[in-house]
């Protein structure tokens, strides 16, 4: 009996792994389905030349030199160790490659268009309207059923995106931008990730897929697109007067207000985001506390500077501003 509890431990530990928000092998979308299908295909062949080999390994160690006819021995070895794996490889390659030219192609025109800019380590995100881009960072809004060009690019070293269970992953240059369509088919919130190592914090590098209708992401978009709302919070007015008197908006910028600053992620909404710090933190007022406080203990290398000298309460009231960002 224990060694049936542990079989069944264990099986529902590896069917486990492979749901989830950041499983390749649970699609979401058209591109991760391929990809998916290109797994168990491959699956499959890998087991076949795994078991042709073993069984050419059993029989050769059970067989006594003097035993049976040469010409036996030789087409076995030649069947099992050679003409098996060639033949299941080549036509695992030939899968591939068909499947590669619909991975590839670039979406229609008139798809969505929006370009995300890795950095260390977080990630910008644009999408151009005709009445001027909407930029956030970290965060990525999808219509379900339609297809979207992302544009990518990097703003330092060479990054990777991915969105496993969306689609494959693909580099981010510095001066080279690259093109992916992806096609959700399942509304959800997913996560993507670097997948090309940036530096000591490439690990807490991700960012919040947030896959809904068409109507809802249309909604979602012209809010975004809003200035920053006054705050009427006491605490919350008087986090405000410190962004600007501390220089925070040297750094970040604040959509109908003073502070318009490039370097940093645009905080004009920053309080209906999902998670701060590029998927590090949740969105809550006591982690916006310990963020802008020690944001060097949090995220190893961030460019964003410490700012623990300053007194608890203008900690807390620069948190409360930032929350009343929605």
């Amino acid at each position: 009996m224990p060694g049936t509890s542990l079989r069944v431990g264990l099986a529902a530990l590896t069917l486990g792994a492979c749901r989830g928000p950041q499983s390749a092998l649970d699609p979401a979308g058209e591109s991760a389905s391929r990809v998916a299908s290109l797994f168990w295909v491959m699956l499959v062949g890998a087991a076949v030349v795994w078991a042709a080999v073993v069984a050419l390994t059993v029989w050769a160690a059970r067989s006594r030199a003097d035993e049976g006819p040469r010409t036996r021995s030789a087409w076995l070895i030649i069947g099992g160790g050679a003409a098996v794996p060639t033949v299941v490889l080549t036509a695992l390659l030939a899968v591939g490659l068909s499947m590669l030219p619909a991975m590839v192609a670039p979406a229609p025109p008139g798809s969505l268009r929006v370009a995300v800019t890795g950095e260390q380590w977080w990630w910008r995100v644009r999408y151009p309207r005709d009445d001027g881009a909407v930029t956030l960072a970290n965060e990525l809004h999808l219509p379900l059923g339609e297809p979207v060009d992302l544009t990518l690019d990097s703003a330092d070293v060479i990054h990777s995106f991915w969105i496993p269970p969306l689609g494959g992953k693909l580099d981010m240059l510095p001066g080279r931008p690259n093109r992916l369509a992806l096609r959700a088919t399942r509304a959800g919130v997913f996560r993507g990730v670097c997948a090309e190592y940036c530096g000591d914090s490439h690990a807490l590098m991700a960012f919040d897929v947030v896959v809904e209708p068409r109507e809802a992401l249309d909604r979602w978009l012209t809010h975004q697109a809003e200035p920053a709302a006054t705050p009427t919070d006491p605490l919350a007015a008087r986090g405000a007067a410190l962004f600007v008197a501390d220089g925070c908006g040297a750094c970040h910028a604040v959509r109908g207000t003073v502070s318009d600053g490039r370097l940093g992620p645009d905080l004009t909404h920053v309080g209906s985001r999902r998670s701060l710090a590029a998927g590090t933190l949740r969105n809550e007022p006591d982690a916006l506390t310990r963020w802008i406080a020690r944001a060097d203990a949090l995220k190893p290398d961030a460019h964003m500077p410490a700012f623990a000298m300053l007194a608890r309460d203008d900690l807390r009231a620069l948190a409360a501003y930032l929350e009343a960002l929605r």
